[in-house]
Order: structure tokens, then sequence, then C-alpha cells
């Protein structure tokens, strides 16, 4: 299965990350298949740089972005990436259970 993911790089303390479409099993800093643009989240204000054709072409060969990259997508005007987004459910602190007796 395809994935569009983001590849860290850069130095310590200075993240910079490449948008690529990889195999979901290799590592995450393991090789891939095309880069499809950066992301410098330390800039101010941070930069998000991608090719929205490419994008485009690879959701439709089968790649799914991963749930941060989605939100980066959707963020800067692409469409459709909702269905990539996944919802997480607030967990209830331990106070507010009441005990078993």
């Amino acid at each position: 299965m395809l994935v569009i993911r983001l590849q860290r790089t850069g130095r310590e303390n200075l993240p910079s990350y490449r948008l690529v479409v990889a195999e979901k099993r290799k590592p995450v800093k393991g090789k891939f298949m095309e880069i499809l643009g950066h992301y410098l989240p330390a800039r101010n204000p941070a930069i998000f740089e991608h090719n929205p054709e490419n994008i485009t072409k690879w959701i439709e060969k089968g790649a799914i972005p991963s749930n941060t990259v989605a939100r980066l997508l959707r963020k800067n005007g692409m469409k459709d990436m909702d269905k990539f987004i996944a919802t997480y459910t607030k967990r209830k602190s331990k106070k507010d259970v009441p005990a078993a007796v």
C-alpha cells in the first residue's frame, strides 16, 4: 500500500520535512518513490510547498495521505482531504470515573 507522508530531514532542533510517496512497510527514513514537496515548520511563518497535480495523481493511483499530511493539505486549500483525516476521541480523566465498589 502506498502512503504520502512526511520524511524528516534537517539537523537537531531544526526540523524540515520532505513530502514523499513511499511504500507503507518501508522505514520512514528509507527509500521513496517521488518527492512531492517540502515542509519547514521552524520558519516563521511555516512554509509548506507541494505539487497539487502530482498529489492528486498519486491519490488516484491509490496512495493514502497520512493524517498529518491530509491536515496540512486541507489547510493549504486542497479539497476532499476530510475523508483521510482521522478524528480522535477524548479520553476521560481517571478522576471523573467513579470507583467500582
